[in-house]
């Protein structure tokens, strides 16, 4: 009798070899495998166009993977093991939030059985098949194994910002098949904002010739958007954005404006005039009616997110129009007047056949319980809108171009800190979780790199069990999806390689930059536009922009520092790090003057030299037991702190790995 061994949401023993991302809701592994040897015998019974979409898919990834021509039928071939899939049923028409997502798998020596309530499932599950076939000596194989599995969270988004940015069909596509990768289901698309209008008006024509600068999707590409992501069980929802972030808007109906009309629309961080919609307006109503109605008619999706966040109150407080109206309709405050426009717009929504999500500032006990409020302040409004009765995502938390670590992001739970006194009915309002992308800093050129490999993290939580929070396996198996992405097509890491060439130019050997640029991340939170103010027009082609958010190389040699302390046998690898970093400097330094992509990372290089001579001084302390002056100690911890100080908009993520050493050396007696 082969023993099975169960592997938890906790991921004990064997859960280890596993590859998967998100990690399912229970796993029975057993002892052995299934090669997988020629072409499955793929054997469906039910489902949809998708559901063989899906398998063709997934038969040329795995292709690619491999190497091995499965999505192939040779004449006298043997045939491969059987794959057998049955589908309950077709699914809805225009996917649903309610859907039933979960799917059954079962592999075994013979062969491997899949089974769902509708597409979405079955879509899931070969996704998780993909991601466990791996190379043994007998072949490609499989493990043998049974998988139940069902999202903790129905709504697993990620929201794009193609506003500041615009972001071509194919970025958005390609990102879509990383999203059904690791089983998100929502796309969200910032649609406008003060920097253009991106889909085109054939009601308002205004707002394609005066309001996208020649850049936005037709509703043709909207169509073939829409059906590319249903297709891979990807909703999409657009996001309109208004009162408020709609001088696009504006500048093709500048009598709706509040107070001065714009005069074009956002280049950078000096465009001041950016007035919100004026809501005493009747106008205003009439022209949101026309076009919300052509685009609701134009996403199917159930929900139409209408923004609502960051209104600048001063253009209502300067407008003596407005007052006179506030003062005559009984309307005390900015918020009263906000909510007085919501209601104004969700009666429009509602009439086209949608419900309403906005962004938290939109949360008023008075709009209709069918509202979706989308949290992005903090958990606290999160927490108040389900309290309140209203069905809400968070996204606080998730916001990807913060430049926050994968490790972060994960430990970002929608149900903990103020969520976690609601009561089960008050919990079940929360839906689940939204990464947010926002395009200030970001092109199609490293759209990827911005999102990719941390959104595994993301979608983990939202997916997986509540108990799945072991960092080490997470970012274990971020590095295979890391991997795995690129034979999808995205381009995250190539984007990346392209970048860091166009610094290096034809005269730098390469490994003097990259030996910077994996000790190095950009800033985080908003402090980029602290020192380099926002312009949508200036190309973002610096290594600020080439390198990942999340240095890899930094993370594991920093851990490897923590385990030299006690460790010697993790001191030579550590030790060869610190002379090449000590040594980089003065072999850089010569390329570094005669670029305009490379001369602001004179501060960061030597840095980094200061480091390695730390870094070395520190681990010969320790090995000779060498004792140092406390005020050697502090002298040496000042000169790594002073080696973190920000430069062209990074800053050095190797200093931990210096600091613990020079932490731990030993004190003279």
């Amino acid at each position: 009798m082969v023993a099975a061994l169960f592997l938890s949401a906790v991921l004990p023993g064997r859960a280890a070899e596993l590859n998967l991302m998100p990690w399912p809701s229970h796993v029975t592994q057993q002892e052995g495998f299934l090669v997988l040897g020629h072409t499955p015998q793929i054997e469906l019974t039910g489902g949809d166009e998708r559901v063989n979409h899906a398998l063709t898919r997934f038969l040329q990834n795995l292709s690619l993977r491999t190497g091995v021509p499965f999505d192939h039928h040779f004449s006298g071939v043997p045939a491969g093991p059987h794959f057998v899939i049955r589908c309950a049923g077709p699914g809805l028409r225009v996917q649903a939030l309610e859907e039933d997502e979960s799917y059954h798998l079962v592999i075994s020596q013979r062969g491997i059985e899949l089974t769902a309530a509708n597409p979405l499932g079955i879509m899931h599950g070969l996704e998780t098949v993909q991601q466990l076939v791996e190379p043994k000596p007998q072949g490609w194989v499989l493990p043998v194994l049974q998988i139940d599995d069902t999202p903790r969270f129905a709504w697993r988004g990620l929201m794009i910002d193609v506003s500041r940015h615009f972001m071509p069909l194919g970025a958005i596509e390609r990102n879509i098949d990383g999203m059904a990768a690791v089983k998100l289901n929502v796309l969200h698309l910032h649609l406008s904002d003060d920097e253009g209008f991106r889909v085109e008006s054939k009601s308002s024509p205004k707002l394609t010739g005066l309001a996208s600068d020649g850049l936005f999707y037709t509703q043709d590409q909207v169509r073939d958007l829409i059906a590319y992501a249903r297709d891979r069980g990807v909703r999409v929802v657009p996001e309109f954005d208004v009162p408020g972030h709609a001088v696009s808007w504006l500048v093709a109906y500048p009598l709706l404006a509040s107070g001065p009309a714009p005069q074009g629309l956002v280049r950078s961080e000096y465009d001041t005039v950016r007035p919100p919609f004026d809501p005493t307006q009747e106008a205003t109503y009439e022209l949101l009616d026309t076009v919300f109605g052509e685009m609701e008619s134009l996403f199917p999706d159930r929900y139409f997110h209408i923004g609502g966040d960051e209104v600048d109150g001063k253009y209502w407080d300067n407008d003596t129009s407005i007052q006179t109206w506030m003062r005559a309709h009984n309307i005390k405050d900015n918020h009263a007047l906000q909510t007085y426009f919501t209601k104004r717009v969700q009666e429009i929504v509602r009439r086209h056949g949608k419900e309403m999500e906005g962004w938290d500032e939109i949360l008023d006990g008075g709009l209709p319980k069918d509202s979706l409020i989308q949290s992005w302040r903090g958990a606290g409004s999160l927490a108040d809108a389900a309290r309140m009765g209203y069905r809400t995502v968070l996204s606080a938390g998730y916001y990807l171009d913060l430049m926050y670590p994968a490790s972060q992001h994960y430990a970002v739970d929608p149900l903990s800190g103020k969520s976690a006194a609601l009561s089960s009915e008050e919990k079940s309002n929360i839906i689940g979780g939204e990464a947010a992308q926002w395009a200030e800093y970001v092109t199609p050129e490293n759209l990827d790199n911005r999102l990719w490999p941390r959104l595994g993290a993301i979608a983990e939580r939202l997916w997986s069990p509540a108990s799945v929070t072991d960092v080490t396996s997470m970012y274990r198996r971020v590095a295979v999806l890391n991997r795995n992405l690129e034979w999808l097509g995205l381009e995250h890491q190539a984007s990346s390689r392209r970048m860091l060439g166009r610094i290096e130019g034809d005269d730098m050997p390469p490994q003097l930059l990259e030996t910077l640029a994996m000790a190095v991340e950009p800033v985080k939170e908003y402090d980029r536009e602290k020192t380099q103010g926002y312009d949508g027009e200036a190309p973002l082609n610096h290594l600020v922009d080439a390198v990942s958010p999340e240095s890899d190389s930094a993370r594991r040699i920093n851990a490897l520092a923590q385990r030299a302390v006690y460790d010697p046998s993790a001191r030579p690898e550590l030790r060869k790090w610190f002379i090449q970093w000590r040594d980089n400097d003065a072999l850089l330094e010569p390329y570094l003057s005669v670029s305009i992509l490379r001369q602001r990372l004179v501060p960061l290089s030597q840095s980094l030299s200061v480091l390695g001579t730390l870094g070395l001084a520190a681990l010969d302390s320790i090995e000779l037991r060498h004792p140092v002056t406390l005020e050697q100690r502090k002298g040496q911890l000042a000169r790594v702190e002073g080696s973190t100080a920000p430069h062209a908009e990074l800053f050095l993520v190797v200093a931990p790995a210096v600091r613990v050493l020079v932490e731990a050396e030993p004190g003279a007696r």
